[in-house]
């Protein structure tokens, strides 16, 4: 058969897409996108918007397009020769890719468009004032050395932040503690199943124990074995570090090398700093003005945080013996906590949580309030537990979907959303409908049951479900900001923290939940507590959030943080911490969100978000979480704009007015 990732078919040929098929058919498809880029910067060629798409957005697409679904796999089905493939390719890609967004000639045709803007639409205007600035961010007006310097950060960054994610992904994978049933004493019984079940697999005794989320945080949670714990979260701790079970994964050295490059990028283009770089396509207008954001926040939060762990060391003396309350405790000693006082456990939770129930009532809740239908359907996947989902309205097709929830070896850790194609009126005049893939990292299935969510797993999927509904729902045909595309990255998280809402509505957990073995709803008395819990720790939440956000913007806005990564983090730890790590731990060697996902100088947006999210489902508290005209005025203003609308005007279209920060501070219950 021909080259799978040279299909022009609608969806990618996942199943059939092997390690030797990336390096010719990616090589093919640079080949063909730097023919076009040749065409489309010719002097004969006319500067205008649909030339310039129909010449070069088509080749671009569809190199990204593939490319996209070989990183794809290699983020979801990681092999050796996968990989190797993945990297022998990645410097190339990279290299045409900063060689497009600094190209001179393309960046003069844009301008030249720009300058009879005035007769475009809004979404084009908005799509050529970001191309234009980004022109600006790739390097496009640095010349001779400055310029060739430019490209080759470029591609030394690229392949460091994949090494950081794979040292990650290899350190998480390559542990396995195989322990006793005493040791398990306390662990949910499909946990202690699976564990069992796993080593089995293996032909070796006890229960294997990983550092994948879902057989890790069970153990923090419920094992009543404290050397247990304390053996897990060393493990945990200590990933990709030179204090690691294997120190040729440290990421020490890579985290060195990115931070510095990032720092001379910025003097490159004429900034101070990295983080105010990075700030450039975001709502916020400066380091200073985030760190101070955050420690009004931190301030805010400080005096219920300090109440959260005197409660917690309190109980943990009078309740449980413990003279001295110690990071590893501090999961387990919480969950106990919490059922002393609300009388209930997440385990218990748990139970009415079964993943078919709970994504029928999600479904249904994205039907009710945005009009569509969502219908399974056929396509190739990358493994036989995803499923796929067609998105439809009036019987006419809107978007598809991916469905990847749980974890497995080769699989990177956490939860997220990314798209496989965006919403485009192509040149040819065909409407391309967008595609996304949701991913997740839960407990899979076992003995022949549904596999059961936690309360906070729930959260996790409706958040990346708001991602993908942004992607998906969008009304925009302009590629460069349809759907996700070119919203700010602070603002990129108010649609998927947003939805998290809905996890807190007794109506919506009534159709969410549907008792493992009985079939019954979760009961109202459950609800109860659970809602009473439902700030049980907020200011220590808060505080942590904190602290990532305010070490990552430090990090990235003070020149020669690189040669002091720890210590920063100490001071940071100092300032607005109430529990500090002990001295082994080594969180940072993990922290992939900033040193490769995307979040350099950007982890404070989930707080900035939090800000956006908490006020527009206020609207819904004042008018009705199920009311038509809010959810349409939602649709309207927020979904289907995307990014060709700046996205604080989305927001005061919705809201009639500016954020405020009181509805995060009252649903945290900090006000």
């Amino acid at each position: 058969m021909t080259n799978p990732l040279l299909s022009t078919d609608a969806l990618p040929h996942f199943a059939q897409i092997k390690p030797e098929h990336i390096q010719p058919a990616i090589s093919k498809l640079l080949d063909d996108a730097k023919a076009a880029l040749i065409v489309a910067t010719d002097e004969e060629t006319p500067a205008d918007f649909d030339t310039l798409a129909r010449v070069l957005s088509v080749a671009t697409e569809r190199l990204s397009t593939s490319w996209g679904a070989v990183s794809h796999l290699n983020a979801v089905a990681n092999t050796p020769e996968l990989r190797e493939a993945y990297n022998g390719m990645l410097p190339a890609v990279t290299e045409f890719y900063t060689e497009l967004g600094a190209d001179e000639k393309l960046f003069a045709k844009y301008k030249a468009i720009n300058a009879k803007a005035a007769s475009l639409s809004a979404p084009r205007q908005q799509a050529l004032k970001l191309w234009i600035r980004d022109f600006v961010l790739s390097g496009a007006e640095l010349q001779g050395a400055d310029r060739e310097r430019f490209a080759a950060i470029q591609e030394r960054s690229a392949e460091l932040g994949q090494k950081f994610s794979e040292h990650v992904l290899d350190a998480t994978d390559a542990y396995a503690y195989y322990a006793t049933a005493d040791e398990l004493k306390g662990v949910p019984d499909d946990v202690v199943s699976a564990a069992r079940n796993a080593a089995q697999a293996e032909g070796k005794q006890g229960h294997k124990l990983t550092l994948q989320f879902p057989s890790y945080m069970p153990v923090m949670q419920y094992a009543d074995d404290r050397a247990l714990r304390e053996r897990i979260y060393r493990a945990y701790s200590t990933r990709a570090s030179e204090l690691g079970a294997n120190p040729a994964l440290d990421n020490g050295p890579l985290m060195q090398e990115l931070l510095m490059l990032r720092q001379e990028e910025a003097q490159l283009l004429g900034y101070p700093n990295f983080a105010t770089v990075s700030l450039v396509p975001k709502m916020a207008e400066s380091p200073a003005q985030v760190l101070d954001f955050l420690r009004d926040l931190a301030r805010r939060a400080r005096p219920y945080a300090e109440k959260d762990l005197a409660e917690l060391r309190e109980f943990a003396a009078s309740a449980l013996g413990m003279a001295e309350l110690q990071v590893w405790d501090n999961a387990y000693v919480s969950e106990k906590l919490k059922e002393a006082r609300y009388a209930f456990s997440d385990q218990e939770v748990r139970q009415y949580l079964t993943v078919p129930r709970v994504l029928q009532g999600l479904f249904d809740i994205i039907e009710r309030l945005f009009d569509v239908k969502i219908v399974e359907a056929r396509a190739e996947v990358w493994h036989e537990s995803v499923k796929f989902y067609r998105l439809e309205r009036n019987g006419s097709l809107i978007g598809q979907f991916y469905l990847d929830l749980y974890a497995r070896t080769g699989k990177r850790p956490g939860a997220w959303m990314d798209e496989v194609r965006s919403r485009w009126a192509r040149p040819d005049g065909s409407q391309q409908t967008p595609v996304a893939q949701l991913v997740c990292n839960f407990s899979s299935p076992v003995d022949g049951k549904p596999a059961l969510l936690t309360h906070d797993d729930v959260t996790t999927l409706f958040h990346e479900f708001g991602h993908g509904l942004h992607h998906l729902l969008t009304q925009v045909d302009e590629l460069g900001v349809s759907g996700i595309s070119g919203v700010e990255w602070d603002a990129v998280e108010l649609p998927s923290q947003f939805m998290e809402n809905f996890c807190w509505e007794w109506e919506v957990l009534q159709q969410l939940s549907s008792h493992v073995d009985s079939g019954e709803p979760l009961p109202r008395a459950l609800f109860d507590k659970m809602t009473a819990a439902k700030n049980f720790q907020s200011g220590l939440q808060t505080l942590r959030q904190i602290e990532f956000s305010l070490f990552d913007m430090r990090l990235h806005a003070e020149p020669g943080s690189e040669a002091a990564v720890q210590t920063l983090l100490n001071e940071v730890r100092a300032e607005v911490s109430v529990i500090v790590p002990p001295e082994f731990n080594r969180f940072q060697h993990s922290f992939s969100h900033i040193f490769a996902g995307g979040y350099s100088a950007g982890y404070y947006s989930y707080k900035w978000a939090e800000v956006l999210s908490a006020d527009a489902w206020s609207a819904f508290e004042d008018e009705g979480v199920f009311n038509p005209a809010t959810g349409k005025r939602y649709l309207r203003s927020i979904l289907e704009m995307g990014g060709s609308r700046d996205a604080l005007e989305n927001f005061k279209a919705f809201r009639g007015r500016e954020p405020s920060i009181d509805a995060l501070l009252r649903h945290q219950g900090m006000a």
